[in-house]
């Protein structure tokens, strides 16, 4: 059974910088497509970032280009979340998402498991 946990959340000042992880306990994501969501106050769930099985695709969303980097370590069935110059705009909920095929899109409905979420918020 795959079961994701997110780490990494906390609070920080803008311009700072934060680590999400995701560990899959299951084992099953190795060659699955994986992906980072976030959910503000009183906002839909959107796509932030998502990588394929092998880690060799990654994709973002627009406002994250630049400053956020999705990465996977693979052997230890681990997906990571590098934000860097961080904005109040980005203070939310960040989820983990793994997906049962190699490549997944910025659809949720694309991904399967989900994990329980980690709070990131950024002060002003």
């Amino acid at each position: 059974q795959v079961r994701l946990v997110e780490s990494g959340g906390g609070l920080v000042q803008a311009g700072g910088s934060l680590r999400l992880s995701c560990g899959d306990s299951g084992r099953t994501f190795k060659s699955n497509a994986m992906g980072w969501f976030r959910q503000a106050p009183g906002k839909e769930r959107e796509f932030v970032s998502g990588i394929s099985g092998g880690g060799s695709s990654t994709f973002y969303t627009d406002s994250v280009k630049g400053r956020f980097t999705i990465s996977r370590d693979n052997a230890k069935n681990t997906l990571y979340l590098q934000m860097n110059s961080l904005k109040p705009e980005d203070t939310a909920v960040y989820y983990c998402a793994g997906a049962t095929a190699y490549f997944s899109g910025r659809d949720s409905d694309g991904y399967t498991y989900w994990g329980q979420g980690t709070q990131v918020t950024v002060s002003s």
